[in-house]
């Protein structure tokens, strides 16, 4: 069994509803079993629908519906954690 987890814990908003909704795309899509506590996601299940890059793509889906592509990016955080980072905006003088 195979277990993945994203780290949301810089996600900002209404973080609990985020959460919440980022949990249930990810059972949609991957079809496995996701367990949420206060600020990860896991996901654990077989096959390819649980490999690091789907589910990297599949939580980028979600930040890119929820139009948190300009504020959040995925990136890899140990081995088989995803995390969920702000980004820096520079500011223009």
């Amino acid at each position: 069994m195979v277990e993945m987890k994203v780290n949301a814990s810089e996600l900002k908003g209404d973080e609990s509803k985020l959460i919440e909704k980022l949990a249930d795309f990810l059972k949609e899509k991957t079809g496995g079993e996701v367990t949420t506590d206060s600020k990860t996601v896991t996901v654990k299940g077989e096959g390819g629908a649980l490999a690091k890059k789907y589910i990297r793509v599949t939580v980028k889906k979600f930040l890119h519906k929820h139009d948190l592509t300009e504020t959040f990016k995925v990136i890899a955080d140990e081995e088989n954690t995803l995390k969920i980072k702000e980004r820096k905006l520079f500011e223009e003088d």
